[in-house]
């Protein structure tokens, strides 16, 4: 009787594990869904990993210049100043401008010349418009002064038209300077502003990533700053270096043309009268040095 009662509710037990666990459960998933929903995880496994990677590691130079605030803009007016003088001095240094070869030539050929024609030299000036031009022309005016006052003269216009040349340049200079400084109060302006918008975080509110995005978003400036001060340094200096090259070169043309002109100390002077050098002889006991007329060249 006792094996009578228990059967029922062992009976009962068991289609309670049935329904439950029911085996079909088991047997209606197959082993290429399996392997199908093994490739489909995945998948999305590398396609999210692709896109971590590409939204860590790309960068939008465009959304990130946005992201420097409004220190941007005269940091950007400034980079379109140093562009526009470096092309300007480019051009404007060139030696061929400065002191084109063929005048360079014809110096070189009147310094070999004992009777060098101070009114030649002159058409020579008028031929090639320069820098150098310019310094001959004026020291052709104080030929028959002593010695003394026309090197005084050369050197006092090499200085003006070195100072001519090298006038712009000093604009790259002050962008190399400002530049940086410029970049560097965004930077603390933008962690200024960073910081007190963490203190204005609700609570819960992941403060440590908020303020990281603060922090890079206020180093654009810097960085803007160093990209536009760097190259306007570099070109400073290299203009430099030429202007200083091109009038040393011009100075030393000019001391190796002077002595032909020494004979005329205390006899004769020049003017410039239309577009010719005229000699006039200086009221004195002694002869005046005779000048041949000029060779048309």
């Amino acid at each position: 009787m006792r094996q009578s009662n228990a059967f029922p509710f062992l009976c009962l037990v068991w289609i309670g594990i049935g329904l439950a666990f029911p085996p079909m459960v088991y047997s209606q998933v197959s082993e290429k869904e399996i392997a199908a929903l093994e490739v489909e995880a995945s998948a999305n496994r590398a396609s999210s990993g692709v896109n971590n990677v590409s939204s860590k590691d790309g960068m939008d130079v465009l959304s990130l210049l946005e992201r420097g605030g409004i220190f941007m803009i005269p940091i950007g007016i400034v980079s379109l100043l140093v562009l526009t003088f470096i092309i300007d001095r480019g051009i404007g240094l060139r030696a061929g401008k400065l002191f084109p070869g063929r005048f360079r030539k014809s110096i070189q050929q009147f310094s070999k010349q004992l009777d060098a024609d101070p009114r030649i030299v002159y058409q020579s000036c008028l031929e090639h418009p320069s820098a150098a031009a310019n310094v001959v022309r004026s020291m052709l005016l104080t030929i028959g002064r002593p010695i003394p006052e026309v090197k005084a003269s050369i050197a006092d216009s090499l200085q003006r038209e070195a100072d001519r040349a090298y006038s712009n340049v000093r604009w790259l200079n002050l962008a190399a300077g400002i530049a940086p400084l410029m970049g560097l109060l965004g930077t603390v302006w933008g962690l200024i502003r960073a910081f007190h918008d963490t203190t204005q975080l609700q609570a819960g509110q992941n403060r440590a990533d908020f303020l990281a995005v603060g922090i890079y978003e206020a180093l654009v400036t810097t960085l803007a700053g160093l990209i536009v001060a760097i190259p306007a340094a570099v070109a400073s200096h290299y203009f430099e270096g030429r202007v200083t090259r091109v009038f040393g070169s011009i100075d030393e043309s000019l001391s190796e043309l002077l002595p032909r002109f020494e004979h005329f100390e205390g006899r004769n002077r020049f003017e410039v009268i239309g577009r010719e050098l005229a000699p006039r002889e200086l009221p004195t006991g002694k002869s005046s040095a005779v000048l041949a007329p000029p060779v048309s060249r």
